[in-house]
């Protein structure tokens, strides 16, 4: 049963670091050709992708805290409140944060036993272990398709003049 932890760990990094069976790209492969132009460029009232990049990251590392056997800190009310990103070095910056915490995060979750999926998440109220790394994989493929749009909008032109955000 310990294949389930490798087996999660794998199709996190499949989503965030390799190319991905499922989505035929993945985050890093959509971001590593994002420039920070692109990354901070507003569309209506949608998030830029530099945001989504804030958000996704903000969730790796605040549950990697609870893999780590910590408490939950975080809060969804928090979870976009990006800092201002104003330089190719910010959004450059932003990437290597997040890069370095998927593989901690993959790395924690390769490690847990096959105990540790069926047990509590954090709190009782979030069910378990497993039901919260899934949930997890699957948040990142849902903003990983919110990025691969914008960027094509971006290139299209459907950006608003004046409107990058800050």
């Amino acid at each position: 049963m310990k294949k389930l932890s490798q087996d999660l760990a794998d199709q996190f990094r499949n989503v965030y670091l390799s190319k991905d069976w499922v989505s035929t790209t993945s985050l890093k492969a959509q971001l590593e050709n994002t420039t920070f132009k692109q990354a901070t460029t507003k569309i209506s009232d949608h998030n830029t992708i530099a945001t989504l990049t804030f958000h996704l990251n903000y969730y790796v590392e605040g549950i990697a805290k609870v893999l780590e056997g910590g408490p939950l800190k975080i809060s969804d009310k928090y979870s976009f409140d990006a800092p201002s990103i104003l330089s190719e070095e910010d959004w450059e910056q932003l990437k290597e944060k997040l890069w370095l915490n998927a593989e901690r995060f993959a790395e924690l979750i390769s490690q847990k036993s096959p105990e540790y999926w069926e047990q509590p998440f954090a709190n009782l109220n979030y069910g378990s272990n497993y039901h919260n790394i899934n949930a997890m994989i699957q948040h990142i493929y849902y903003h990983l398709g919110q990025i691969v749009l914008l960027k094509k909008l971006i290139r299209e032109g459907a950006a608003q003049p004046g409107q990058s955000s800050v």
